[in-house]
């Protein structure tokens, strides 16, 4: 038995368990990681980027709540680049290529900076009860590890199996063990769980595939990043000369916020390296079909339910059967990685057909396979079990975060964890929870959706899935998050004093641009048009940082647009005010639909705006709970 008692104890060190560790960390929790091998913790299992659509306004969410997933993706990025230029700033998205190796490495060594979160090479295999109260967790060699909290982030490893062809092996990752105990003992404490299916293409070697065959997607001049640090110190350093004197002060600029060899110098947006863009073929397609029965997906094998958005290139090729080609983006693995990531050949199909299909691919023809591509199966826990903090109701002080919890991707995973670290640390101290509306961020519809809704597939984040998207911005997430960092508590004094001045800046300068007019119009109706920017006014403030002058466009050219959402958003706000109590028998209630009551008593909604949200509930379920809580709370 492990003497020591932690406040929170993390399950898992991928990207859900590093921000739910290093947040209750950081606010001075003492907190345990446990992970099956130090060396994993942060692992890209995936593609190595970071961003894409919405995902990325998590990942600004997240620099603007204090936690690191910004600030590692900047820091270890080789391609920046920024999505849908051409439409409004509401869908704009960053997206960053990122060094696979260096990426879990810095996250290793900000984690071992950190005093008071010790790092625990384990398998936990139980939930450790006592006297009907969670006590900590149980472990392969070491016992039992005592903590108060526990926040599990297990991944893809609960129970779960890769298959390629016809071949299975009890894998939470490739060449890593499943997670077969630990899914059993939570099945047994009664949560309800089921399966999904994700999926990953082969890795290739570099040096064997035809650049000249396919196109060239370079980055971004100046990088567009995601982290204030970096931001910062790309306006001060990325357009001044580089004399090896300043490229070395600028080297020192970016250097992590602590003192180890380990986390080296990494500057951001320096040698960006470029991705290759080619396509799949008639043949390609031909041999998929022809060999169908022969992949773990048409073959039988797997019963759990794929990423709809994300499929397998079988999947594809059988959904999609008009298309003659499917878009491959042949993607860098890191500087000195010698793989590459074939984006969009995600397949379970025996490794001789993964040969063939990838070498009818042009440019392909000689790609010499590294590792092939595979299906994973695993379990899931049903996410209407979650309170909004995402504590289980079933267990006390138990929470669960990331892909356990039925989403898919490392920033959905990374959202999750900074809430669930940061709501376990305060259950501790008796702190209320921090909890996200759906108006306030996309972690908040995140979360919202999988308590609310349940999710019977991988989830994924697209900006359609908020109705109030152009409040929830990538831009202005540190403005919009403002308060609710500082009550949280991890983001600097200082920090939060510069958001401050920056938005005493726009407003000035917009009230400024409205007041002042040229001939009949003012400059705020001038940025108004459509081929106007900021840069193109007459009188613009050449000293506003670009950050507050992007504000000051937004605002004022989507002005009316944002007004009709905070329109919206008071109209729906008394639902929102409504908590509901806890305990009500929502079954005894006679005015109830069957459907009604079954669902609201099975998920437990905390508000009466979101119960309105429950599949299945209409509107005269809700005329009439609310008709009973005002009886109930006289």
């Amino acid at each position: 038995m492990n003497q020591a008692s932690y406040e929170v104890l993390v399950v898992g060190g991928g990207h859900a368990g590093v921000e739910a560790a290093l947040a209750a960390a950081r606010l001075g929790g003492r907190v345990a990681l446990v992970t099956l091998s130090r060396d994993s913790i942060g692992r890209m299992s995936c593609n190595p980027s970071i961003g894409g659509i919405a995902k990325s306004h998590i990942v600004c969410e997240i620099d603007a709540l204090g936690g690191e997933m910004a600030r590692n993706t900047d820091y270890t990025g080789i391609q920046y680049r920024t999505l849908n230029t051409r439409k409004g700033p509401a869908v704009q998205a960053h997206r960053v290529q990122n060094d696979k190796q260096a990426y879990p490495r810095r996250l290793q060594a900000v984690i071992d900076a950190v005093s008071s979160l010790d790092v625990f090479e384990e398998e936990v295999t139980a939930l450790w009860i006592k006297d009907a109260r969670l006590r900590g967790v149980c472990t392969a060699r070491s016992g039992v590890i005592a903590a108060e909290t526990v926040v599990l982030t297990a991944g893809t490893f609960l129970g779960a199996r890769v298959l390629i062809g016809h071949q299975s092996r009890a894998e939470g990752r490739f060449g890593d063990p499943a997670s077969d105990q630990l899914a059993a003992s939570l099945r047994a404490l009664g949560l309800s769980m089921d399966r999904l299916k994700t999926g990953t293409p082969p890795r290739l070697h570099k040096d064997s595939i035809d650049y000249a065959k396919l196109k060239p997607q370079p980055g971004f001049e100046p990088p567009p990043f995601f982290s204030l640090a970096a931001r910062k110190e790309r306006d001060r350093w990325f357009h001044v000369e580089h004399s090896g004197e300043r490229e070395r002060a600028r080297c020192a600029m970016f250097h992590v916020e602590h003192e180890s060899s380990e986390m080296a110098p990494w500057v951001p947006g320096s040698g960006q390296i470029p991705c290759w863009l080619g396509e799949t073929n008639e043949r390609t397609h031909e041999i998929i079909r022809e060999n169908l029965e022969k992949s773990s997906l048409y073959g039988g094998q797997v019963t759990g339910t794929g990423v709809r958005y994300c499929p397998s290139i079988e999947d594809k090729i059988v959904k999609f059967p008009d298309r003659n080609a499917h878009h491959v983006f042949v993607e860098p693995e890191g500087r000195g990685n010698p793989r590459v990531y074939p984006n969009g050949t995600s397949n379970s199909l025996p490794v001789e057909v993964q040969e063939e299909m990838i070498h009818s691919i042009r440019g392909l023809e000689r790609a010499e396979f590294i590792r092939p591509g595979y299906a994973i199966e695993y379990d899931f826990v049903d996410p209407t079990q979650l309170n909004h903090s995402l504590e289980t109701r079933e267990v006390e002080n138990l929470f669960c975060a990331g892909q356990i919890n039925g989403t898919t991707g490392y920033e959905e995973a990374a959202g999750q964890g900074f809430v669930a670290g940061v709501n376990a640390l305060r259950k501790v101290r008796g702190a209320d929870p921090v909890l996200l509306g759906r108006d306030e961020a996309y972690i908040g519809v995140l979360i919202d959706d999988l308590v609310t809704r349940g999710t019977d597939e991988p989830y994924r984040m697209f900006t359609s899935r908020a109705e109030y998207r152009l409040l929830l911005r990538q831009d202005n997430a540190r403005f919009r998050l403002r308060a609710l960092a500082e009550e949280i508590g991890l983001v600097r004094p200082e920090v939060l004093r510069e958001t401050d001045g920056l938005e005493s800046a726009v407003s000035a300068e917009m009230e400024r641009l409205e007041t002042t007019f040229r001939g009949q119009s003012s400059l705020a109706q001038l940025l108004r048009r459509p081929e106007n920017t900021y840069e193109d006014l007459p009188e613009r403030d050449a000293g506003l940082s670009s950050e507050a002058a992007r504000q000051v466009e937004i605002r004022i050219k989507y002005g009316g647009y944002i007004q009709r959402e905070l329109d919206k958003l008071k109209r729906a706000r008394p639902l929102e005010e409504v908590a509901i109590p806890g305990g009500i028998d929502y079954r005894g209630i006679a005015a109830f639909r069957y459907e009604a009551a079954e669902k609201l008593d099975r998920i437990r909604p905390e508000t009466l705006a979101q119960a309105a949200r429950i599949p299945g509930v209409n509107p005269p379920d809700i005329a009439i709970l609310q008709m009973h809580i005002r009886r109930m709370t006289g």
